[in-house]
């Protein structure tokens, strides 16, 4: 039987043309208008209050009297022998504080987030931000309390450490595990929140085939909710160890508050503090920020990169 020749055979290239997924659209003109109407704020203030600040740092840090030092402030810091103890301090500090940050808020995020009563787990949440909301000196000045064992609430403690008065609570070899827990109280609720959220990201199907594949809550928790939680967490320790470098307020509040048993130089931001308005040394004192910045830099993306941070999924 003939085909009758008014019915148009449609070729098999045509038809897979016309059922290809359509290309997905770019944002037109207006949208990206409104973008660059969003970012700009925050690009302005970028402009001046963080790479001006930070070529004028450099500026200073190779300069003296407008004329070019080279290394010259860098090596009078470095023979300064308040610098390496002040190294030692925060060192010590962001070593004891990460590795608690890194443990503890992914231990807490993933009990939170096995809780299976949601009222319960929102409760935990709540109390775990509240501290946050106390940040800078108004935490400082709430431990000044917790700290005295002849005012503070767990003086029994306190005391069992045998710490008797406020001196001796606050001495030297003490304040890396004091900043540790002030830093820890105030800034570990709104990364639990964070991973917890990161947590609800994860598949459901992921975690179905994991419990049907007869994993526990530890292997689950191990194999595959910690690994797809790494940028996380690799984001977490790049801004901790930013915020941590720049310790600076708690030292310098317990420092007044113990009348000198804390020592104003305790820290590398402290350093810098006392060379720019305590011994009007200025390029000294940039000499000091820019060592602290290339180090916090060069951590920063040792986490960013081992972390696959920008890594697509």
């Amino acid at each position: 039987m003939s085909t009758p020749s008014n019915v148009s055979v449609v070729a098999p290239s045509a038809e897979r043309r016309r059922t290809r997924r359509p290309h997905s659209r770019r944002p037109d003109r207006s949208q990206a208008r409104v973008g660059y109407i969003f970012v700009s704020g925050y690009a302005i203030l970028l402009l001046f209050f963080g790479i001006v600040p930070t070529l004028y740092t450099v500026y200073l840090a190779f300069t003296e009297d407008g004329s070019f030092a080279g290394v010259a402030n860098f090596a009078t810091v470095f023979g300064d022998y308040r610098f390496l103890p002040a190294v030692g301090h925060v060192a010590i500090y962001l070593l004891i504080y990460l590795a608690c940050l890194l443990v503890f808020v992914v231990l807490l995020a993933l009990v939170v987030h096995s809780i299976g009563r949601r009222w319960l787990s929102s409760s935990f949440r709540f109390v775990y931000y509240i501290p946050g909301a106390l940040a800078g000196a108004s935490s400082v000045m709430l431990w000044l309390f917790l700290l005295d064992p002849s005012v503070s609430p767990v003086a029994f403690i306190l005391r069992s450490f045998g710490f008797e008065n406020f001196v001796q609570t606050v001495s030297i070899d003490n304040l890396p595990i004091i900043f540790t827990v002030i830093a820890f109280w105030t800034g570990a609720g709104g990364w639990i929140v964070i991973m917890y959220g990161a947590l609800n990201n994860i598949s459901g199907e992921i975690m179905e085939a994991a419990r049907i594949d007869g994993a526990g809550p530890v292997q689950t928790a191990w194999q595959i909710q910690i690994p797809l939680l790494r940028k996380w967490i690799s984001y977490m320790a790049v801004m901790s160890l930013a915020a941590g470098t720049q310790l600076f307020v708690e030292p310098r509040v317990l420092s007044q508050a113990s009348k000198g048993v804390v020592p104003p130089d305790y820290s590398i931001n402290q350093l810098a503090y006392l060379y720019a308005f305590r011994q009007g040394d200025f390029n000294g004192s940039a000499a000091i920020s820019l060592l602290l910045l290339i180090v916090a830099a060069a951590l920063s993306a040792m986490f960013v990169f081992r972390g696959g941070l920008f890594e697509r999924d």
